[in-house]
């Protein structure tokens, strides 16, 4: 059974995001790691993770309808 999620990727993260859109269709269960595998989004370029708006880590799983926001490490001076 597949379930759907909304990602959001942010600044230069935007370049993985699948021809699709941003419906993505995961197995439930899936983590946010095997998610990025899929997209073939190194984990390191991972640096924040929302699910529903609450941080989460690359070992969150996911049930499908969550709201999946990933932002690249920010530099700053």
């Amino acid at each position: 059974m597949q379930c759907r999620v909304t990602l959001k990727l942010y600044a230069t993260l935007q370049t993985f995001m699948p021809p699709t859109g941003e419906q993505v269709a995961i197995s439930p269960g899936m983590t946010v790691r095997e998610l990025l595998g899929r997209l073939e989004l190194p984990e390191e370029k991972a640096q924040l993770i929302f699910i529903d708006g609450v941080k989460g880590s690359l070992l969150s799983a996911l049930r499908g309808g969550e709201r999946v926001g990933i932002f690249p490490p920010v530099g700053g001076g």
